[in-house]
């Protein structure tokens, strides 16, 4: 693509290390699913795929979101927030389950009493999902 073509990510307000967050929401029900970063490259990919592929901070890779789950982020929206350092993607969650503990969400911790009580189910075991 050439400058022209990418004007589009100049509207992002990067991070100093060019990390944007990324909040992946469900496109029916409006759950938020997960948080992630995304670098330029990582924004591109998913524009051009029409699947999620963030920048993994731990790894430091780009990951495509179900690449050993065969959980998939089919995207159909996304948004820019208001002082552009904030991605909104509207997803299809392939399989129900965007969280590598094996639930639904990454939000399945709720503060009650000064605890953080579990209060999601694991949908399929994480051995079973990842082999790494």
């Amino acid at each position: 693509m050439s400058a022209a073509e990418n004007h589009w990510l100049n509207k992002v307000n990067w991070s100093d290390i060019g990390l944007v967050a990324v909040v992946a929401q469900d496109v029916q029900s409006n759950a938020v699913l997960m948080v992630a970063w995304m670098n330029r490259e990582a924004l591109k990919r998913t524009v051009e795929s029409g699947e999620a592929v963030y920048w993994s901070r731990s790894r430091k890779k780009l990951w495509h979101k179900g690449e050993e789950s065969g959980f998939t982020q089919k995207v159909h929206e996304i948004r820019l927030d208001c002082d552009g350092d904030v991605i909104l993607l509207k997803v299809e969650q392939v399989g129900g389950i965007s969280c590598h503990t094996g639930r639904h969400d990454c939000f399945f911790q709720k503060l009650e009493n000064h605890e953080w009580l579990v209060t999601e189910p694991v949908l399929k075991n994480p051995d079973e999902i990842y082999t790494t």
